[in-house]
């Protein structure tokens, strides 16, 4: 597994349990969408500047693993 990817969580607790960057109510697809529109991670970065060059890359990285159809095993968490 990209190592990467530790940095993306899943807490059905937290943003209805979509994958987010850990730590963050930041959700990876937020994250995708921005880049797709052309956003670039200097962009997001002052954006959300609680995020990190390799959170964004974690984002890219998990939307890469979900294209080839693979599933990513990501721990659920809980809160509270």
């Amino acid at each position: 597994m990209n190592p990467l990817l530790h940095r993306i969580s899943i807490d059905p607790g937290v943003c209805f349990g979509k994958p987010c960057i850990r730590g963050t109510r930041i959700w990876v697809s937020l994250i995708l969408d921005f880049l797709a529109n052309g956003g670039s991670i200097e962009e997001i970065l002052a954006e959300y500047p609680q995020l990190t060059e390799e959170d964004v890359r974690a984002a890219i990285a998990y939307g890469a693993e979900m294209a080839r159809e693979r599933y990513v095993e990501i721990p659920t968490e809980t809160t509270g």
